[in-house]
């Protein structure tokens, strides 16, 4: 299996953060991780190998040294990307029936280009939440569709004469998503929340509460004249989940538990809402990782002390993609600090530390890139047009821990369907192995 055969089998799988999760815990067991549980007691071992889901939609996993041979408590090395991306998320009371149609209210979830979901084939994933003998515990049903079922229609060019000069859509008005036309079969009160029971064959009354995101149903596809490209949605950021579990279950391969070096302890953490700000109990912004790092430590014997020893000597590589220089407006991009698909890894830069990177510390990932013969170029915005921003700055700060970011460069990002190049997703796993080395 090719590195794009495998982040499309990804992309597939991960209709939403979740069913991301869930992709990336099947990967793991596969691969002779053992699951732990948050809220319970571990019994690690050195030379194991386990994962911990958390909240649904977030998940740390790691690999730990056999430290028989080392005077000293591991080290830390964390790979990290998101699990979400931007797109459309159905609301409570959804149904709204107008004339003679039947539409679902939803809100935008993140920072999407809005017109890029116009009359696209739009599928259902998510969660839903039904109620048992423990109120404290409801069920949760995990749905996804995977099938078309809605599409938000544009407004004709006749109806909109300055359509193509540019048009400000509104999420309220222009964005809800046709479902059906109404018919004497769909009860207009409630005809979401049935499809969501019989999905999941249960009665619409036991069903409390759901988180039901909308994607794009489109397959992702190679393109080019030599089929270098590759366009599919959730390219942001599930290339770079895809470069954490694979550098992680490598690594577990090649060392088979062991390091030549100083022990360590390898951590892969996939977070959600870094979209929407990562301030949530799943998310980057959170002492959820702390906590997790410290638990490992301590279940292994190590001391509180020893555990602040290996955060602070520890290093975090940030994965998110990067703008690609866009072929048709390359004065969108800096006039030195450039990166086409293609050019391997684009290592981020700012001033104003929306990326986590300074000199020390992105010398290290330069470094690692030439050992290996991973291509990879220096990026950089604009100076006068605000970059976007990713976890590495936050979850740093949050573990006091030198970081970097990096990852692939993309045209189209954010976007219901994105384009790279497929060279640039195997420099980008060789990267997260050449890390956990």
């Amino acid at each position: 299996m090719t590195e794009i055969d495998s982040l499309n089998s990804l992309i597939q799988a991960g209709v939403s953060p979740y069913h991301c999760i869930k992709e990336a815990s099947r990967r793991l067991s596969e691969a002779g991780f053992t699951e732990l549980q948050l809220h319970k007691p571990w019994d690690l071992k050195t030379g194991g190998a386990y994962f911990v889901p958390a909240y649904d939609s977030t998940l740390l996993a790691f690999t730990v040294d056999d430290d028989s041979d080392k005077i000293a408590a591991p080290l830390l090395r964390i790979a990290a990307a998101h699990t979400d991306w931007p797109c459309l998320k159905v609301k409570p009371s959804p149904e709204v029936s107008v004339h003679g149609y039947a539409k679902l209210n939803v809100e935008v979830y993140g920072g999407p280009i809005l017109s890029s979901w116009l009359d696209r084939p739009l599928s259902a994933a998510g969660k839903v939440c039904i109620s048992s003998q423990d109120p404290f515990h409801p069920e949760t049903r995990f749905l996804s569709c995977d099938r078309p079922l809605f599409t938000v229609p544009n407004l004709a060019i006749h109806m909109n004469r300055d359509v193509n000069k540019g048009v400000e859509l509104n999420p309220q008005v222009d964005m809800l998503p046709l479902a059906s036309v109404l018919s004497d079969s769909l009860e207009k009160d409630s005809y979401f929340v049935n499809f969501l029971a019989k999905e999941l064959d249960v009665d619409p009354k036991d069903i409390l509460d759901y988180e039901i995101y909308l994607y794009n149903w489109e397959k992702g596809c190679l393109l080019g004249l030599e089929n270098e490209l590759f366009s599919s949605p959730r390219l942001d950021n599930l290339t770079s989940v895809e470069a954490c579990l694979t550098g992680l279950i490598d690594a577990k391969k090649r060392s088979n538990g062991k390091s030549s070096i100083r022990s360590l302890i390898r951590v892969i953490a996939l977070y959600d809402n870094e979209e929407i700000g990562s301030s949530t109990k799943q998310g980057a912004a959170s002492n959820l990782t702390e906590r997790i790092l410290e638990k490992i430590y301590l279940s292994l014997g190590y001391s509180r002390a020893e555990f602040l020893d290996g955060l602070m000597g520890g290093f975090l590589l940030s994965l998110d993609v990067a703008h690609a220089i866009h072929p048709n407006h390359p004065e969108k991009c800096d006039i030195k600090n450039q990166i086409t698909m293609g050019d391997g890894v684009a290592i981020k830069l700012a001033a104003s530390q929306a990326y986590a990177t300074d000199a020390s510390y992105a010398s290290v990932i330069e470094g690692l890139c030439r050992n290996h013969q991973i291509p990879y170029r220096k990026f950089s915005n604009r100076s006068d047009i605000r970059g976007g921003s990713t976890l590495g700055s936050i979850s740093s700060a949050f573990l006091n821990m030198a970081a970097v970011d990096a990852g692939v460069p993309i045209l189209a990002m954010h976007s219901s369907r994105e384009l790279m190049h497929v060279q640039d997703q195997k420099a980008l796993n060789d990267l997260t192995c050449a890390f956990f080395e």
